[in-house]
C-alpha cells in the first residue's frame, strides 16, 4: 500500500519539529517527508519516481507522529486472561496510538522459560494487531533467588528482562545477574524500591496518608533503591533501565550516575505526570498504583526532568484489575489501571497546560523508547517503519470506562474531561484503527 500523507502538522521528536508537511509511505516504510508546507503530490511523484496508484490522505492539520513505544505493558496471558488478552490489549493500543508494545513478565506462570515466551509469542503475532515485543523475568518465578537462562531467552524473541515489581532483594544474585546480562549484552529493567520500606504500602507517607490512616511509604524507598542499583551499575557495567522514577528524591543520583557515563536510562507512568496523592480522595482504589501516587511537588519536578532529558522515557505501565480486585478496602485493592487507550489524551494535559511540547512528548513516548530496545521506530524519517498516529490534540471528550477495549476498566480517569482524540493508527503503513 502507497499512501500520501498531506495537509500534517508533523511532529518529528528527532528533529524536535512541529510543521505542517507531507509523508510518503511505500512498502509499508516512510520514503519520503515534506516539512517545507507544501505537502505537494507532484514533489512525490518527481523525488520517488513512483507511478503506482497512492492513496491520498488530507489531514486537515491534525497532528501526524510516530507511533507510540509503551514499555512495560501488562497483558494476562497466561493466567488471568479474563483481565486482559493479546487481543483486547492489542485492540486498546491501536485505539491508544500505541504501536508497539513492550509486555512485562509478571503472568501466571511467570515468562522465565523460552516455552512460555514462545507460547506468548504465538498470542501476540496471532491476535494483536500492533506489534508486541516481550520481555522476560530476570529470576525464576520473579522469586530473586536464582535467575533465568537470560542468553537463551533472548535467543527466543526476549527484548529486555525485568522482574517487575517483585524487588531482587539478593544483593548477590542480583550483581550475578546484571553481570551474566552485560555479557549477552542484553538490557535489565528494574523496579527502584527498597523492598523493605515499601512492603504493604498504598500511598505516599505525609500528611494526607497519615490523615487517612494509610499505611505508607517514604519516597526515600526509591532514592534507597536507586542507589543500591547504581553501585551494581558501577560494579557490573550493565545496561539499565528504571521502570519508574516517580519521586524528586531519586532524581540527584539519577542525573550523577548519567554524569558518571554509567549505562542508565529512566522511565515514568503517565499517571505520575499527571495525577498526585490528593486524587485519591476518599479512598478510591482506581487511583492506587505501584508506586503510589506522589506530592504535587514531585509531579513537577518530573516534568521538569523530562523536559531537560533527565528522564528518557513515558510509559503507560497498563496494568488491568478485575472489579473484584479493585472494589475492596483501599488497603486490600489491587494496584494497577489501565492506560493504552489514556497514555496519549493524558499526555497531551501536560502539552496543553503548556508545560511540554509536543515533540518533547514524542520523543519520551516513542524516539526514547525505541532507541532505548535498538528499534528503528518511533522516528518520523526516511527508512524508518511507518508506524504512525494521526490525532487531534484539540478535540475533547469526557472518558467514559466502558467504552475502553480492554476487558478491564480500572482507569482513573473515568468522567474525567480530557483533550485530544486518536483518528488513526497505522503499523507498517496498514490502518489498524480508525475513528469512527
Amino acid at each position: 500500500m502507497t499512501l500520501l500523507f498531506t495537509n500534517a502538522r508533523l511532529i518529528d521528536p528527532e528533529a524536535g519539529t512541529d510543521s505542517i508537511g507531507a509523508v510518503l509511505v511505500q512498502n509499508g516504510r516512510i520514503a519520503a517527508v515534506d516539512k517545507n508546507g507544501t505537502g505537494s503530490d507532484q514533489l512525490f511523484r518527481t523525488r520517488n519516481n513512483w507511478s503506482e496508484d497512492v492513496t491520498l490522505i488530507d489531514c486537515r492539520g491534525k497532528c501526524l507522529a510516530p507511533g507510540i513505544v509503551d514499555i512495560g505493558v501488562k497483558v494476562c496471558e497466561p493466567g488471568e486472561r479474563h483481565k486482559e488478552s493479546y487481543k483486547s490489549a492489542g485492540l486498546a493500543a491501536a485505539a491508544g496510538g500505541v504501536t508497539t508494545m513492550v509486555t512485562r513478565p509478571d503472568t501466571t506462570p511467570s515468562i522465565d522459560s523460552p516455552e512460555t515466551l514462545e507460547f506468548v509469542t504465538r498470542r501476540a503475532q496471532a491476535d494483536a494487531p500492533v506489534n508486541v515485543l516481550p520481555m522476560a523475568a530476570l529470576s525464576k518465578g520473579r522469586a530473586g533467588r536464582e535467575m533465568t537462562e537470560i542468553g537463551f531467552l533472548m535467543d527466543a524473541g526476549a527484548v529486555a528482562f525485568s522482574d517487575c515489581d517483585h524487588v531482587v532483594a539478593d544483593t548477590k544474585v542480583f550483581s550475578r545477574a546484571l553481570s551474566y546480562a552485560r555479557s549477552c549484552g542484553a538490557l535489565v529493567i528494574a523496579h527502584p524500591q527498597d523492598p523493605g520500606l515499601s512492603k504493604g504500602a498504598a500511598a505516599t507517607s505525609g500528611k494526607f496518608a497519615t490523615l487517612r490512616g494509610l499505611p505508607a511509604v517514604t519516597p526515600m524507598a526509591e532514592r534507597m533503591g536507586l542507589d543500591r542499583d547504581i553501585a551494581l551499575l558501577e560494579m557490573t557495567g550493565a545496561r539499565y533501565h528504571a521502570d519508574q522514577i516517580t519521586t524528586a528524591r531519586a532524581l540527584p543520583a539519577l542525573q550523577r550516575a548519567k554524569a558518571n557515563g554509567l549505562d542508565i536510562t529512566a522511565g515514568t507512568s503517565i499517571h505520575h505526570l499527571t495525577l498526585n496523592e490528593l486524587d485519591v480522595a476518599d479512598y478510591r482504589t482506581f487511583f492506587k498504583v505501584k508506586p503510589p501516587l506522589r506530592s504535587e511537588e514531585d509531579r513537577l519536578a518530573l516534568i521538569e526532568a523530562l523536559r531537560e532529558g533527565l528522564i528518557d522515557t513515558i510509559s503507560s505501565m497498563h496494568t488491568p484489575q478485575d472489579e473484584e480486585s479493585k472494589r475492596l478496602p483501599f488497603e486490600e485493592a489491587a494496584a494497577g489501571a489501565v492506560a493504552l487507550e489514556t497514555l496519549l489524551p493524558a499526555a497531551l494535559r501536560l502539552y496543553h497546560a503548556e508545560q511540554l511540547d509536543l515533540p518533547t512528548l514524542f520523543r519520551a513516548m516513542a524516539l526514547n523508547p525505541a532507541k532505548r530496545l535498538g528499534l528503528d521506530c518511533g522516528r518520523l524519517s526516511e527508512g524508518a517503519p511507518a508506524d504512525l498516529v494521526l490525532f487531534d490534540a484539540d478535540q475533547p471528550f469526557v472518558m467514559d470506562r466502558f467504552a475502553l477495549h480492554s476487558k478491564s476498566q480500572n482507569t482513573p480517569f473515568d468522567g474525567q474531561r480530557m483533550q485530544g482524540r486518536v483518528l488513526a493508527t497505522y503499523v507498517a503503513g496498514e490502518p489498524v484503527y480508525r475513528r469512527d
